[in-house]
């Protein structure tokens, strides 16, 4: 029998690899970054087009590259990070493994400029799908510039499975965002498509996260600091009355490392418990410091999963920091009994020194001055002390007339007296028995579901998903005929968003004024409300708009009826009664009405089942 085991080429060894690294046009930005921060740059700029389709570019000002170098780094896991196994288990920098240039050649066409400081001229390479084509001496500036063109050219597969030019710069920002949070001192900037996204200058960890998320952030924040011998926590936690919907802002770092931990995100929950409302997630940056042999951070491809040697105490440590910061800023109520609460200093009056009291006296004041006079006086007029005593009322005996005669009365006499009688009656459910045959009669279960009868048997609708259904097809309706109505308000409302949310909100912003939106004005980091549809409350409207960014950012395909169709669906979740909520009888019947007279009353926009029915049959096998 002949041999069957054989070594793959080189170019198909990487193209297996890419798919482990490079995932979508984020991957490359993630590598490329990393890269330029473990070259020692203190100024990075991103360049992306068409969303890292047609180009990714990272320019920096680090150490470069000599001549070997750089033809060595586009090798399979060549690498300067590590030497042996055991430096696996002390790595203080992103990349190590040798595989993230070799993996992005693979797959696109790359042109690479690098130059030591020490050297005249630089070095230009260029490769496609693994192929050199060329090496040459070059003119370029001090550092290393890369261009990534072209992604998944040669497997046209991978390419196609890429979402739309919204969703992948939505995560290309992820990217840059989790990397430039964590480096405050280096200076970032972000271009796409020839337009300016980002201008981050060098700055301290607070003021890199207000400048991201937008100036109303600084005022959400509470700072968290802790060092222990096991681990070293910082960073800062939102306030609970600003939790959102969506778990957007929520950044774990390790070593300078972005991580997900389901663990520790349950820490931060556990210590948050009693302050969120239902279904809230708080917003929390927290930088992590820990012994890097304690790790192991190799266990995932994009490493953004670690292992940790004690996670229980972490956890424990995370919590109780939490817990303490939030106690400590009056975020959260403490319960001391040591402490004096009169005794706290208010924040205002921390620096300013103590003033004496003023104390004056009048020194010519005599409290037995007036007794004197009257003494006086009471005893120079000669005038005898009377006393004074109460008078008896003349002829108090006719008081009493008549008294003894109505006791024996009231005591012999029963025959006027009225006894009350409950009554009785022949079934205690027996006008209840009647209305369970009414078809119009509705009835609430758990407050979740509505329970009503039909010829056929009984009928169960869940009120949250019809109303999804109802409140969908009126708003389509809305605004494919671009007629939506809407309720003024009294006071405008000034809602804070991102620069890019607020972006993402103008190019649906003729769809949401169709649905009933009134906007006064939109800038860069606010936006002024003055109207709303009819269907939402004021209250609803700054998480149902968030919902709306959260699904655009994410579902959202390329062509403009199916952007309407996602918009309409995000708003009719936030806008539908949610699980919990009371309904009288006319609101039960009222919405059971109006599910049936929908054209698809049977399931959700996301199709799921709004009702099911159970009929004589199914009730009997019961019994």
């Amino acid at each position: 029998m002949s041999d069957i085991i054989q070594l793959l080429p080189d170019h198909v060894a990487n193209q297996i690899a890419a798919g482990e690294v490079v995932q979508r046009p984020a991957s490359v930005v993630k590598e490329l970054l990393e890269n330029a921060i473990d070259a020692k740059a203190t100024s990075i700029k991103l360049i992306v087009k068409e969303a890292g389709k047609t180009l990714i570019q990272v320019i920096d000002n680090g150490a470069g590259m000599s001549v070997t170098d750089a033809r060595l780094s586009f090798e399979r896991h060549a690498t300067s990070k590590i030497r042996t196994a055991d430096d696996l288990f002390q790595l203080e920098t992103k990349g190590f493994r040798g595989e993230a240039l070799a993996s992005i050649a693979a797959i696109a066409h790359v042109v690479l400029k690098t130059r030591q400081d020490a050297d005249e001229v630089g070095t230009e390479i260029k490769i496609e799908g693994s192929t050199l084509v060329s090496q040459e001496v070059c003119v370029t500036a001090t550092g290393t510039s890369i261009s990534v063109k072209n992604l998944f050219y040669n497997i046209p597969a991978r390419r196609n499975f890429l979402k739309s030019n919204t969703v992948e710069l939505r995560h290309i920002i992820d990217e840059f965002h989790r990397v430039a949070m964590v480096h405050p001192a280096i200076k970032f900037s972000m271009h796409h498509n020839d337009s300016e996204v980002f201008q981050l200058l060098d700055t301290n960890l607070r003021k890199r996260i207000v400048t991201i998320f937008g100036g109303k952030t600084n005022e959400k924040l509470v700072p968290i600091q802790e060092k222990t011998d096991v681990v070293s926590i910082e960073g800062f936690i939102g306030k609970p009355e600003f939790a959102k919907r969506t778990r957007g802002e929520q950044f774990f770092f390790v070593n300078d490392r972005f991580i997900k931990s389901p663990y520790l995100n349950h820490a931060v929950t556990a210590a948050f418990e009693g302050l969120l409302k239902d279904k809230a997630y708080p917003s929390y940056f927290i930088y992590l410091q820990v012994d890097p042999k304690s790790i192991d951070i190799n266990i995932h491809p994009t490493k953004t999963e670690i292992k940790f040697d004690d996670e229980h105490s972490i956890y424990a440590m995370l919590r109780s920091t939490i817990k303490h910061s939030l106690g400590q800023f009056s975020v959260a109520p403490v319960l001391d009994f040591n402490k004096d609460a009169s005794m706290d200093t208010p924040y205002d009056y921390k620096n300013k020194e103590a003033v004496p009291p003023k104390i004056t006296v009048d020194r010519n004041f005599n409290p037995f001055a007036d007794e004197a006079k009257q003494t006086a006086s009471g005893s120079n007029s000669g005038m005898p002390r009377t006393s004074f005593q109460k008078e008896k009322p003349k002829q108090w005996e006719s008081l009493y007339t008549g008294l003894s005669a109505n006791k024996e009365e009231t005591t012999n006499d029963f025959s006027s007296v009225i006894f009350e009688k409950t009554e009785i009656t022949s079934s205690l459910f027996e006008n209840e028995t009647q209305k369970v045959f009414d078809a119009n009669t509705t009835y609430q279960l758990r407050r979740k579901y509505i329970v009503s009868t039909i010829k056929s048997g009984m009928l169960i609708v869940h009120q949250n998903r019809a109303h999804q259904r109802i409140v969908y097809e009126e708003l389509l309706q809305n605004i494919t005929l671009a007629t939506g109505i809407s309720q003024q308000l009294l006071f405008p409302l000034q809602l804070s968003f991102s620069a890019q949310d607020v972006a993402l909100l103008i190019t649906v912003q003729e769809q949401l004024e169709h649905s009933g939106f009134i906007f006064d004005s939109i800038t860069e980091e606010q936006v002024s409300i003055s109207g709303i549809p009819t269907t939402a409350t004021e209250s609803e409207v700054q998480v149902l708009l968030e919902q709306v960014i959260y699904d655009l950012e994410r579902d959202i395909p390329n062509s403009g009826f199916s952007q309407t169709d996602i918009l309409i669906q995000s708003m009719a979740k936030s806008i539908a009664v949610k699980t919990g909520v009371i309904l009288g009888p006319e609101e039960q019947q009222d919405m059971v009405h109006r599910l049936f007279a929908c054209t698809e009353p049977n399931v959700t926009p996301d199709h799921k089942s709004t009702f099911v029915t159970l009929a004589i049959d199914e009730i009997d096998k019961k019994f």
